[in-house]
């Protein structure tokens, strides 16, 4: 009997891990990688290892800069890469689906550039495109983004940083839209310490506790490996895990009110599996 409880407790482990690794709706864990940037700057470092990670810098790259609305954005992304030793790089041309799509399925390591990141959902979700980046990372590509092409990997994206109640914890207080949900299972939120955005992550965490919040900072990345999150760069990254707290019930508007969160502050080096859930 006790050798069954055992077997029984570790079988109910490891389906808690693989959910957390498998995007939701999809019946396997992803073969690529995330290289999410809080953006302020793509450090050599984060360049190095994105490349090394996509294959080398022969890889075949696309651009994917729909963010911005400069129409120059792509190819100026696409001579920034080049100048860093990047050989084979494309840019994303919305204007012919079919293109765009065998591009995608080429495509070994898939880059978004900053600017707004309802632009970018709008403009991908339009297209079969934005399903087309989630297959590919699910298959192996590598997949990044700095700044808005950082929050749009998430599911739940934050949006409108002007908008958000930075000065309280409020049911509702963060404002979200659609992501692309290449990573599904956290919110991302960039320029993390610089701009002071913890209140904001943590009222978005607490209004959706079954996903964890990631703040990365300015010259800061995380490269995502199934569940578990390496930090690289200058600065820090803070995870904020309310799956196991305690909240209390509160109305559209009214201050949160919880205990037992768990919270992380990250550096350059440290690893993180995001499976583990807190005690």
């Amino acid at each position: 009997m006790k050798t069954l409880l055992t077997l029984a407790a570790i079988s109910i482990v490891a389906a808690c891990t693989l959910a957390f690794q498998k995007p939701v709706g999809d019946v396997k864990a992803p073969k690529g990688k995330l290289v999410v940037v809080g953006g302020g700057g793509t450090t050599p470092e984060i360049i190095e290892r994105a490349l090394e990670l996509a294959g080398g810098k022969s890889a075949r790259m696309l651009i994917v800069a729909q963010a911005s609305s400069n129409p120059d954005a792509g190819d100026e992304s696409k001579v920034f890469w080049m100048e860093k030793g990047a050989t084979n790089v494309h840019v994303l041309d919305l204007a012919d689906e079919a293109l765009a799509l065998r591009e995608v399925e080429q495509a070994a390591f898939i880059w978004m550039p900053g600017g707004d990141q309802s632009r970018l959902y709008d403009e991908l979700a339009k297209t079969k495109v934005a399903a087309a980046i989630k297959k590919r990372y699910l298959e192996g590509a590598v997949v990044g983004g700095t700044s808005a092409g950082a929050a749009v990997q998430s599911q739940v994206m934050l949006i409108g940083g002007e908008k958000a109640d930075l000065k309280s914890v409020r049911s509702g207080g963060s404002e979200t839209a659609p992501g692309l949900g290449v990573w599904p299972e956290v919110i991302v939120d960039q320029h993390f310490v610089k701009r002071q955005r913890f209140t904001r992550l943590l009222a978005c965490v607490l209004d959706h506790p079954e996903l964890v919040g990631v703040g990365i900072d300015e010259k800061t990345a995380v490269v995502v490996t199934g569940s578990q999150i390496e930090v690289l760069g200058e600065s820090t990254v803070l995870v904020v895990d309310a799956r196991s707290a305690r909240k209390a019930a509160t109305k559209d508007a009214e201050l949160h009110s919880a205990t037992d969160l768990k919270l992380h502050v990250l550096r350059r080096g440290d690893k993180l599996d995001l499976a583990q859930r807190p005690k």
